[in-house]
């Protein structure tokens, strides 16, 4: 088995970050933090999640992320399912981060995208069925 564990941010503002994440991951921890440096330039970082899987985020980050419209290469975007979108709109939303762009009407999941403050695009996908054939048909 191959699953994974940690995605790894480098971005400009952790607070701000750890804002929106624990908006969408309310059961998730400040696993560790601490100071380095990456290549000659020194940085705090964070590990955000659980026992299981986390998001690494380092600030020692400088410029802006990539066009999400436009077509550089770079992270187009990532996703965690859940087992209630709404509730996870509802805390995104209360906590002032807006819809980026709904998700398409779909049978069997529902889905929708955020972006964070650093400029990383999140799908977020209930799924409702528990046939693997059927979560990614489109109509």
């Amino acid at each position: 088995m191959i699953q994974l564990e940690h995605v790894n941010l480098v971005v400009k503002d952790i607070p701000e970050m750890l804002k929106f994440y624990q908006a969408a991951f309310p059961h998730w921890y400040v696993r560790d933090e601490g100071q380095g440096e990456w290549s000659g330039k020194p940085r705090n970082w964070l590990h955000f999640g659980d026992e299981y899987q986390y998001i690494a985020l380092s600030d020692h980050g400088e410029g802006e992320n990539r066009y999400l419209a436009g077509h550089q290469v770079g992270l187009a975007h990532f996703a965690y399912v859940t087992n209630n979108i709404d509730s996870v709109i509802e805390r995104l939303v209360e906590a002032g981060f807006p819809i980026a762009k709904d998700g398409a009407e779909e049978p069997y999941r529902k889905n929708v995208y955020f972006v964070d403050p650093a400029g990383f695009e999140i799908e977020f996908v209930e799924y409702l069925t528990d046939d693997p054939k059927k979560r990614n048909m489109t109509v």
